[in-house]
């Protein structure tokens, strides 16, 4: 599990519009990686939109936002369109994907019942690459700002 100080991994991901997207991509500048379970659920799409009306922020102080889940870029495209999102979202669904690596996919537990399933995380970036803070089990009222602010900050 990647922890505080660590390099992010650089693990290929799928963009929406399929071209391909690394963490590598975003070297020197700030990054904001934010992990979700599902496209087009209440909190994934709410933590979606926050991320959205905030992206002029991240954008001024000159910082990355990138959504992944391991949903398949058609699907993030749909829910991009369907929501009007501007946050650039990409697809981890290879096996031993970037999620694996960070080890927030896993088994969950729910009503009796267990599935694999994506940990809610978000990740900020240095202009190193290098893992400047973790948010894990995230509640995803206020977070998006909270992470500008800690961004903002760094």
């Amino acid at each position: 599990m990647a922890d505080i100080g660590d390099a992010m991994p650089d693990v290929a991901l799928t963009g929406v519009d399929g071209a391909t997207v690394r963490p590598a991509d975003f070297a020197g500048r700030k990054a904001v990686l934010f992990f979700y379970p599902k496209d087009d659920t209440p909190g994934c799409t709410t933590e979606s939109l926050d991320f959205s009306a905030l992206l002029p922020d991240f954008a001024a102080a000159g910082i990355a936002v990138l959504g992944i889940s391991k949903d398949p870029p058609a699907k993030h495209a749909k829910f991009t369109a369907k929501h009007g999102l501007t946050v650039p979202l990409a697809s981890d669904a290879a096996e031993n994907g970037l999620s694996d690596a960070m080890g927030i996919w896993g088994e969950k537990s729910m009503y009796g019942r267990t599935y694999m399933g994506m940990e809610r995380a978000t990740y900020l970036l240095d202009a190193d690459g290098r893992i400047a803070r973790i948010w894990r089990k995230v509640k995803v009222k206020g977070h998006a700002a909270e992470v500008l602010a800690a961004a903002q900050a760094l």
